[in-house]
């Protein structure tokens, strides 16, 4: 009876205790949507529903529940989008992370589709079409169809932008189709507009001009259907008569143009199109052989006045190129010149490859001598180059996709190992007590010495599968580690190196620029043999064959070029590298590529002074800038930092940063030379 009656005190004490902890959380949750409401109050100023929106998310910590943190985030994303870019992608992965915990696969979703926008705004075409594909394959599975058509419209952009027109034009019609049952809204409607127009686009890039009209048409008549079109059908017709005279229509083109150009309120409502719009009127005119000079001329000027007045670089690009080729078609040579430079030294800056193309075509023409040959020659390695960086986008694109499935297909295979070995678990576990219960009863004394024999082996069974379990999360985490660090620091650390030192030579001329390329083309093609290695074999011998020295020698004179640093490189011919195993020499390797890289990407340094002496058995790597520094009290979520510090702690190490804002950074490394072996 004592027995039944402290149970009972025990099991009111719990329940108690866990009423108590509940009313808390539930207390802290209140809290948290009273924030987030606050956050949503238009009635105060937007700095101070930013901070309700931040605190709210940080409460949400405290009380450690997903779906709340879920809610925080998405709350915040709002406060990021135009202001802080970086912050917005990083919330976003967040909330990748909990819907993929929650399996809120809409969440899932929406975020891919935001990481995929982001990159794709930053240029970053990789990471822009990984989210993007995705976000496709998400909302095709939830049967989104809206959401599923943004995200083919958004991926077929980034194809177009990157030439791959095939695949754009699949992904295009795909997004079309996705809306044959989803109700006409003006949003949609807009939406259609968009993809019928990307399709007027996508064939009259293929020289389809008859398929381009007619989607471009089709596109007008979505514009008429909608209640505010946002000026969609201007732009439909401007399109129309782009491709009207591409196929030599100059007098029907001209009259869209002009018609254009008379709506109410153009200049005022979208300078930067009606800007545009005087351009194709001005250079149009010109190609019908019957114009007026000095009309043309004033279009063209009154174009690039208004492009100045908002800051367009763009439009204004495109009507200094015509006036250059207006100019060289009346015969005035000097001031075809004139303006096809200013086009060059523009589309330089604004990155517009087809002009940049078309003016130096134009200055090879105009200017004799060894001044065309260098405009010509320039054209030519140029257009080669572009042409390679397309054919190569659409391979990775490709790779991408091939990739991303098989790692699905991998991480489904993985789950249902995972599940079998959870039923097995669960069913070894009640068999194991089903059978303790069974023997327990026949024979409570006479075999109590049987039944914890066989207690224990059920336990000692369960145990070993718990470990051999943990033996299986452990390896894959550190092959993930392990993965993720000869990535980040060998493959995007030498990419971003030879980038670098490309993008410095860009424009050179002469032998010496041409042999500069093919030497970094050549460790262009290094890396892409090391991409291939990662997968079969990370640890093999560190350049066999090379000394270690004269590597670390090459790094470090090939990034400080790249880098415009001076350099000092200093080291104790008293170490054997022979002795030193491949990892660490890998390592010590990596280190200073990733310091280097973070020196030249945030401490604005102009010299760098690197060591590696022996003292006391122990290989002491120091890295030293004079570069601003930083505060090394507060916690840096770099995973370069990350990466270092974990790769030392392998090899038994230590690692120290020692940094002022200001006074420049220290990085000293240490790691046991004695009992080193091959």
């Amino acid at each position: 009876m004592r027995l039944s009656v402290l149970m009972i005190l025990q099991l009111v004490f719990f329940v108690t205790l866990g009423s108590a902890q509940t009313t808390a959380k539930k207390t802290l949750s209140d809290s948290v949507f009273e924030l987030i409401r606050n956050s949503k109050n238009e009635n105060i100023s937007e700095e101070d529903r930013f901070a309700f929106a931040k605190s709210a998310n940080a409460l949400a910590k405290k009380v450690n529940e997903d779906s709340l943190a879920l809610i925080t985030n998405k709350n915040l994303l709002g406060f990021y989008f135009d202001n802080e870019p970086m912050a917005y992608i990083q919330t976003n992965q967040r909330i990748v992370k909990l819907s993929k915990t929650l399996k809120d696969s809409l969440s899932l979703g929406n975020a891919n589709y935001a990481l995929g926008y982001s990159y794709h705004v930053k240029q970053l075409n990789d990471s822009a079409y990984y989210y993007y594909s995705n976000a496709v394959k998400i909302f095709a599975g939830l049967s989104n169809m809206k959401q599923l058509s943004y995200s083919l419209g958004s991926l077929s952009a980034l194809q177009f932008e990157s030439k791959d027109y095939y695949g754009a034009e699949e992904n295009t019609v795909r997004a079309i189709k996705a809306l044959d049952d989803v109700e006409e809204t003006n949003d949609i409607l807009d939406q259609k507009w968009i993809l019928k127009t990307n399709l007027g686009s996508i064939a009259g890039s293929l020289n389809n001009y008859d398929k381009s009209l007619e989607y471009h048409e089709d596109a007008v008549e979505i514009a008429n259907r909608m209640d505010e079109d946002f000026n969609n059908g201007l732009y439909s017709l401007n399109n129309i008569a782009f491709v009207k005279r591409e196929q030599g229509h100059y007098n029907e083109a001209k009259e869209i143009f002009a018609n254009v150009l008379e709506s109410k309120n153009l200049q005022q409502e979208d300078p930067s199109f009606y800007a545009l719009i005087l351009e194709n009127l001005a250079f149009t005119m010109y190609l019908t052989g019957t114009y007026n000079k000095d009309n043309v001329i004033a279009l063209f000027d009154k174009s690039i006045k208004i492009s100045d007045s908002i800051n367009d670089r763009i439009t204004k690009t495109g009507a200094v190129v015509s006036m250059s080729k207006f100019y060289e078609g009346i015969g005035n040579t000097d001031k075809a010149k004139l303006y096809a430079k200013e086009a060059y030294d523009l589309a330089k800056e604004t990155v517009s490859n087809e002009i940049y193309l078309e003016s130096m075509t134009i200055l090879s023409k105009l200017n004799e001598g060894e001044e065309g040959k260098h405009y010509l020659y320039e054209y030519i390695n140029v257009s080669d180059s572009l042409l390679q960086v397309e054919r190569n986008v659409r391979n990775k694109f490709a790779r991408i996709e091939l990739e991303t499935d098989q790692l699905e297909a991998e991480n489904e295979q993985i789950s249902k190992k995972n599940v079998y070995l959870i039923f097995i678990s669960f069913g070894l576990f009640i068999t194991a007590i089903l059978t303790y219960l069974f023997i327990s009863q026949r024979a409570k004394n006479r075999k109590l010495k049987l039944i914890q024999v066989q207690q224990k082996a059920n336990e000692d069974i369960y145990n070993l599968m718990l470990v051999q379990q943990d033996k299986v999360d452990e390896a894959r985490a550190k092959e993930k580690i392990r993965v993720s660090e000869e990535l980040h620091d060998g493959v995007l650390g030498r990419l971003f190196g030879v980038r670098l030192s490309l993008d410095s030579i860009n424009f050179n001329e002469g032998k010496d620029a041409m042999m500069t390329r093919a030497k970094y083309i050549s460790q262009l093609q290094d890396i892409e043999q090391d991409i291939r290695k990662i997968s079969h074999d990370l640890s093999v011998d560190f350049e066999s064959g090379s000394s270690f020295i004269d590597i670390v020698t090459e790094l470090i004179d090939t990034q400080t070029q790249a880098y415009g640093l001076e350099h000092e490189f200093n080291y104790a011919e008293t170490i054997n590298w022979d002795l030193v195993p491949n990892k660490t020499k890998i390592d010590i390797y990596r280190i200073i590529q990733e310091s280097m890289q973070n020196i030249y990407k945030h401490a604005n340094a102009k010299t760098i002074k690197i060591s590696i002496s022996l003292e006391k058995a122990l290989i002491c790597l120091c890295i030293i800038d004079d570069g601003e520094g930083f505060d090394t009290t507060k916690s840096k979520k770099g995973i370069g930092l990350k990466n270092m510090r974990s790769r030392v702690e392998d090899l038994d190490g230590e690692i120290t940063w020692t940094s002022q804002s200001g006074n420049g950074t220290e990085v000293n490394v240490k790691i046991p030379y004695t009992n080193q072996s091959t």
